[in-house]
């Protein structure tokens, strides 16, 4: 029993530790980031956003949009999807 209670207690310590280890992410102001903070991170970290800037133009970012939407579920309206386009190849756009 004890060598169980220290597996667990090891385990919330790591867990813990890794979560520790995130930064915040701060998004560039602008129109349509409300959208993208109440659907995005609702399933990832938005730090994606700033990382795969570099190499997405608009039609990147609506694909990504789409594949969100269309592969994982994503349950983003046709308004708020076109709002997330916007800002991200607005604000992130190569």
């Amino acid at each position: 029993m004890r060598t169980i209670m220290l597996a667990v207690a090891s385990v919330a310590l790591l867990a813990g530790t890794a979560f520790a280890d995130e930064q915040a992410i701060k998004l560039k102001p602008g129109a349509g980031l409300d959208k993208v903070e109440g659907n995005c991170a609702a399933c990832h970290t938005l730090a994606y956003i700033p990382m795969n800037s570099v190499y997405l133009n608009k039609a990147g970012w609506t694909a990504e949009v789409t594949k969100m939407i269309k592969a994982y579920g994503a349950p983003i309206d046709d308004a708020d999807a076109n709002a997330i386009v916007e800002y991200l190849s607005k604000n992130y756009g190569s």
